[in-house]
């Protein structure tokens, strides 16, 4: 018979979520909002994490509770990026600002940053023409107008390699070696 290792009970559940919340929420946020860069998305997608990571629970072997939940949040934004693809077209970007949750403590911060320069690397081993309008878009965080005006080049042609752009990392950008 396997060990469950925290569901004991529904009392050592609900205490284990709250301490993975109090210990991870910040981080789970932020791989949430740098990979859907919509801040109320990646709320959401954080809440789902935990509620899933709940779920999931005795499923648990106990090891890396960190690179778990960031494997859960990742997971769930590709689910969420997939279903919003197949909804939407290429379009007029309308970002909103991103205010980067300032509550983070080192560690989170530090994971943030090799994720971010990891999409980077991945994004300038692109095709010529697709790198540097996909780090802009993706790190820089430049709507398609910035970049438009800045490249000179039509705001459709920007759109479109975006749209492209996306397509080759999702191919190119495992989770596994973001979470390593």
């Amino acid at each position: 018979m396997t060990e469950v290792k925290y569901k004991v009970g529904k009392t050592d559940s609900r205490d284990k979520l709250i301490e993975l919340m109090s210990s991870y929420k910040n981080l789970v946020f932020s791989v949430c909002l740098k990979m859907t860069g919509d801040y109320f998305t990646a709320e959401d997608i954080a809440q789902e994490t935990f509620i899933s990571a709940y779920e999931h629970l005795e499923e648990f072997d106990g090891t890396s509770e960190k690179a778990w939940l960031c494997r859960i949040a990742s997971n769930k934004c590709i689910d969420y990026l997939k279903a919003a693809e197949r909804r939407t077209s290429p379009a007029l970007d309308e970002e909103l600002a991103i205010q980067e949750d300032l509550r983070d403590g080192p560690p989170e911060m530090f994971a943030s940053r090799d994720v971010l320069n990891e999409v980077e690397e991945k994004c300038l081993s692109l095709p010529e023409g697709y790198g540097e309008i996909a780090r802009l878009y993706f790190i820089n965080s430049m709507t398609a107008k910035e970049i438009s005006e800045k490249q000179g080049l039509p705001l459709k042609t920007v759109q479109t390699r975006i749209y492209r752009a996306r397509e080759m990392l999702r191919k190119t950008v495992r989770k596994e070696d973001l979470l390593a």
